[in-house]
Protein backbone atom coordinates (compact mmCIF):
# COMPACT_ATOMS: atom_id res chain seq x y z
CA UNK A 1 0.00 0.00 0.00
CA UNK A 2 1.61 3.56 -1.18
CA UNK A 3 0.60 6.21 1.33
CA UNK A 4 -0.25 9.71 0.04
CA UNK A 5 1.49 11.20 2.97
CA UNK A 6 4.99 9.10 1.97
CA UNK A 7 4.58 10.18 -1.72
CA UNK A 8 4.03 14.26 -0.88
CA UNK A 9 7.40 13.44 1.64
CA UNK A 10 9.16 11.32 -0.90
CA UNK A 11 8.81 14.31 -4.20
CA UNK A 12 9.16 17.32 -2.02
CA UNK A 13 11.95 15.98 0.15
CA UNK A 14 14.46 15.09 -3.16
CA UNK A 15 12.54 18.27 -5.29
CA UNK A 16 14.08 20.29 -1.85
CA UNK A 17 17.11 18.80 -2.21
CA UNK A 18 18.23 19.15 -6.65
CA UNK A 19 16.99 22.58 -5.67
CA UNK A 20 19.71 23.20 -3.58
CA UNK A 21 22.25 21.36 -5.33
CA UNK A 22 20.88 22.77 -8.73
CA UNK A 23 22.11 26.43 -8.08
CA UNK A 24 25.62 24.74 -8.39
CA UNK A 25 25.29 24.61 -12.45
CA UNK A 26 24.81 28.25 -13.09
CA UNK A 27 27.50 29.41 -10.54
CA UNK A 28 29.85 27.08 -12.08
CA UNK A 29 28.81 27.79 -15.57
CA UNK A 30 28.50 31.51 -15.53
CA UNK A 31 31.11 31.68 -13.51
CA UNK A 32 33.99 30.98 -14.78
CA UNK A 33 32.64 32.94 -18.46
CA UNK A 34 31.55 35.63 -17.35
CA UNK A 35 32.78 35.76 -13.07
CA UNK A 36 28.94 35.56 -12.23
CA UNK A 37 27.62 36.48 -10.24
CA UNK A 38 30.03 39.29 -9.34
CA UNK A 39 29.77 40.74 -13.13
CA UNK A 40 26.21 41.73 -12.18
CA UNK A 41 27.42 45.11 -10.88
CA UNK A 42 30.21 45.04 -14.10
CA UNK A 43 29.73 48.31 -16.50
CA UNK A 44 28.87 47.88 -19.92
CA UNK A 45 32.13 47.69 -21.70
CA UNK A 46 33.35 44.70 -19.49
CA UNK A 47 30.22 42.55 -19.18
CA UNK A 48 28.79 42.94 -22.98
CA UNK A 49 32.22 41.32 -24.80
CA UNK A 50 32.03 38.77 -22.41
CA UNK A 51 28.28 37.78 -23.59
CA UNK A 52 29.45 37.55 -26.97
CA UNK A 53 32.74 36.08 -26.31
CA UNK A 54 30.93 33.02 -23.86
CA UNK A 55 27.54 33.27 -25.71
CA UNK A 56 27.15 29.73 -26.02
CA UNK A 57 28.05 29.10 -21.91
CA UNK A 58 26.17 32.11 -20.60
CA UNK A 59 22.97 31.25 -22.39
CA UNK A 60 22.82 27.35 -21.05
CA UNK A 61 24.04 28.62 -17.29
CA UNK A 62 20.93 31.50 -17.48
CA UNK A 63 18.87 28.47 -19.03
CA UNK A 64 19.57 26.06 -15.89
CA UNK A 65 19.27 28.95 -13.64
CA UNK A 66 15.57 29.61 -15.16
CA UNK A 67 15.02 26.15 -14.28
CA UNK A 68 15.89 26.71 -10.53
CA UNK A 69 13.70 29.85 -10.16
CA UNK A 70 10.51 27.70 -12.25
CA UNK A 71 11.41 24.53 -10.13
CA UNK A 72 11.02 27.49 -6.59
CA UNK A 73 7.30 27.90 -7.15
CA UNK A 74 7.51 23.77 -7.24
CA UNK A 75 8.63 23.11 -4.52
CA UNK A 76 7.29 26.50 -2.59
CA UNK A 77 3.81 24.70 -3.47
CA UNK A 78 4.76 20.98 -2.13
CA UNK A 79 5.84 22.30 1.44
CA UNK A 80 2.88 24.42 1.82
CA UNK A 81 0.93 20.63 1.73
CA UNK A 82 3.65 19.23 3.48
CA UNK A 83 2.80 21.49 6.40
CA UNK A 84 -0.80 21.99 5.90
CA UNK A 85 -1.44 18.59 7.49
CA UNK A 86 -4.50 18.28 4.91
CA UNK A 87 -5.85 21.43 6.52
CA UNK A 88 -6.97 23.94 3.31
CA UNK A 89 -8.86 26.99 4.91
CA UNK A 90 -5.45 28.22 6.46
CA UNK A 91 -5.45 32.41 5.47
CA UNK A 92 -1.47 32.26 5.74
CA UNK A 93 -0.67 29.32 3.67
CA UNK A 94 -2.60 30.87 0.82
CA UNK A 95 -0.76 34.38 1.51
CA UNK A 96 2.69 32.04 1.37
CA UNK A 97 1.43 29.92 -1.93
CA UNK A 98 0.89 33.76 -2.93
CA UNK A 99 4.10 35.04 -2.35
CA UNK A 100 6.19 31.44 -3.95
CA UNK A 101 4.57 32.29 -6.86
CA UNK A 102 5.33 36.00 -6.71
CA UNK A 103 9.26 35.15 -6.34
CA UNK A 104 8.87 32.75 -9.49
CA UNK A 105 7.43 35.45 -11.87
CA UNK A 106 9.82 38.08 -10.75
CA UNK A 107 12.85 35.23 -10.43
CA UNK A 108 11.92 34.57 -14.07
CA UNK A 109 11.18 38.42 -15.29
CA UNK A 110 14.71 39.35 -14.04
CA UNK A 111 16.27 36.87 -15.57
CA UNK A 112 14.69 36.63 -19.02
CA UNK A 113 16.91 39.61 -19.50
CA UNK A 114 19.91 37.67 -19.89
CA UNK A 115 18.41 35.56 -22.38
CA UNK A 116 17.10 37.74 -24.82
CA UNK A 117 17.87 41.86 -24.36
CA UNK A 118 21.35 41.64 -23.21
CA UNK A 119 22.23 39.55 -25.58
CA UNK A 120 20.85 41.46 -28.05
CA UNK A 121 22.89 44.84 -26.76
CA UNK A 122 25.98 42.59 -26.35
CA UNK A 123 26.05 42.54 -30.35
CA UNK A 124 25.38 45.57 -31.44
CA UNK A 125 27.79 46.78 -28.55
CA UNK A 126 30.23 44.85 -29.89
CA UNK A 127 29.82 45.25 -33.94
CA UNK A 128 32.60 47.28 -34.92
CA UNK A 129 30.82 49.38 -37.47
CA UNK A 130 28.84 51.27 -35.12
CA UNK A 131 30.00 55.20 -33.56
CA UNK A 132 30.96 55.43 -29.94
CA UNK A 133 27.41 57.81 -29.82
CA UNK A 134 25.60 54.91 -30.22
CA UNK A 135 27.77 52.75 -28.27
CA UNK A 136 27.65 54.79 -25.39
CA UNK A 137 23.66 54.81 -25.99
CA UNK A 138 23.87 51.28 -25.49
CA UNK A 139 26.18 51.12 -22.63
CA UNK A 140 23.16 53.44 -21.14
CA UNK A 141 20.37 51.32 -22.01
CA UNK A 142 22.42 48.19 -20.23
CA UNK A 143 22.71 50.23 -17.27
CA UNK A 144 18.71 51.38 -17.12
CA UNK A 145 17.40 47.22 -17.83
CA UNK A 146 19.99 46.07 -15.74
CA UNK A 147 19.33 47.56 -12.65
CA UNK A 148 15.24 47.52 -13.24
CA UNK A 149 14.87 43.73 -14.25
CA UNK A 150 18.31 43.40 -11.54
CA UNK A 151 15.88 44.70 -8.80
CA UNK A 152 12.92 42.99 -9.80
CA UNK A 153 14.35 39.47 -10.04
CA UNK A 154 16.87 39.72 -7.36
CA UNK A 155 15.59 41.95 -4.74
CA UNK A 156 11.59 41.63 -5.35
CA UNK A 157 11.93 38.29 -5.95
CA UNK A 158 14.35 36.61 -3.96
CA UNK A 159 14.70 39.15 -0.91
CA UNK A 160 10.92 40.10 -0.67
CA UNK A 161 8.29 37.58 -1.70
CA UNK A 162 10.86 34.54 -1.08
CA UNK A 163 12.01 35.96 1.96
CA UNK A 164 7.85 36.23 3.39
CA UNK A 165 7.68 32.83 1.40
CA UNK A 166 9.98 31.56 3.98
CA UNK A 167 9.03 33.99 7.14
CA UNK A 168 5.59 31.97 7.32
CA UNK A 169 6.45 28.03 6.45
CA UNK A 170 9.49 28.58 9.34
CA UNK A 171 6.67 30.06 11.58
CA UNK A 172 4.45 27.13 10.50
CA UNK A 173 7.23 24.56 11.06
CA UNK A 174 7.36 25.78 14.83
CA UNK A 175 3.15 26.23 15.04
CA UNK A 176 2.81 22.81 14.28
CA UNK A 177 6.10 21.05 15.61
CA UNK A 178 5.33 18.87 12.02
CA UNK A 179 9.07 18.95 10.98
CA UNK A 180 11.55 19.36 14.07
CA UNK A 181 11.67 23.33 15.75
CA UNK A 182 15.56 23.70 14.44
CA UNK A 183 14.00 23.70 10.71
CA UNK A 184 11.83 26.17 11.86
CA UNK A 185 14.69 28.24 13.36
CA UNK A 186 16.95 27.94 10.59
CA UNK A 187 14.48 29.35 8.10
CA UNK A 188 13.64 32.43 10.50
CA UNK A 189 17.22 32.98 10.35
CA UNK A 190 17.41 32.58 6.37
CA UNK A 191 14.53 34.59 5.58
CA UNK A 192 15.96 37.62 7.74
CA UNK A 193 19.07 37.42 5.89
CA UNK A 194 17.06 37.81 2.53
CA UNK A 195 15.36 40.54 4.03
CA UNK A 196 18.41 42.26 4.77
CA UNK A 197 19.39 42.92 1.13
CA UNK A 198 16.41 44.86 0.87
CA UNK A 199 18.84 47.53 1.96
CA UNK A 200 20.05 47.60 -2.03
CA UNK A 201 16.93 49.55 -2.46
CA UNK A 202 18.36 52.43 -1.32
CA UNK A 203 22.09 52.41 -2.70
CA UNK A 204 23.33 50.09 0.27
CA UNK A 205 26.45 47.53 -1.11
CA UNK A 206 26.28 44.64 0.70
CA UNK A 207 29.31 43.48 -1.21
CA UNK A 208 29.87 39.26 -0.16
CA UNK A 209 26.62 39.25 2.27
CA UNK A 210 24.40 38.82 -0.54
CA UNK A 211 26.38 35.09 -0.98
CA UNK A 212 25.50 34.55 2.54
CA UNK A 213 22.38 34.74 2.72
CA UNK A 214 21.63 33.10 -0.79
CA UNK A 215 24.06 30.31 0.49
CA UNK A 216 21.78 29.74 3.69
CA UNK A 217 18.64 29.57 2.10
CA UNK A 218 20.57 26.38 -0.18
CA UNK A 219 21.06 25.08 3.10
CA UNK A 220 17.60 25.67 4.52
CA UNK A 221 16.45 23.52 0.82
CA UNK A 222 18.85 20.95 1.50
CA UNK A 223 18.08 20.35 5.07
CA UNK A 224 14.42 20.61 4.50
CA UNK A 225 14.59 18.20 1.75
CA UNK A 226 16.53 15.47 4.09
CA UNK A 227 14.29 15.67 6.83
CA UNK A 228 11.53 15.03 4.47
CA UNK A 229 12.94 11.97 2.69
CA UNK A 230 13.76 10.72 6.05
CA UNK A 231 10.12 11.16 6.97
CA UNK A 232 9.02 9.67 4.05
CA UNK A 233 11.20 6.57 4.99
CA UNK A 234 9.79 6.33 8.41
CA UNK A 235 6.47 6.55 7.03
CA UNK A 236 7.23 3.26 5.12
CA UNK A 237 8.70 1.77 8.10
CA UNK A 238 5.73 2.04 9.85
CA UNK A 239 3.11 0.52 6.91
CA UNK A 240 5.37 -2.67 6.89
CA UNK A 241 5.21 -2.95 10.65
CA UNK A 242 1.49 -2.31 10.15
CA UNK A 243 0.80 -4.62 7.49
Amino acid sequence: MVSPQKSLFTIAGWLLIAESLLIFVPLSVLGSAINWPKSLSDPADKILPLLVEHSSAVRFGYLVYLIYSILFWVIASLTIRVLSNEETDSIWLHVANGFGIASTVARCLGIIRWLVAMPALATLYTDPTISTGTRESIAVVYRALNDYAGSVGEVLGVSLFAGLWLAIVSLRILQTRILPRWLGFLGLISATLLGVQLARLFGVDLGAFISISVSVLQLWFLAMGIVLVAKAAKVERNLSAKY
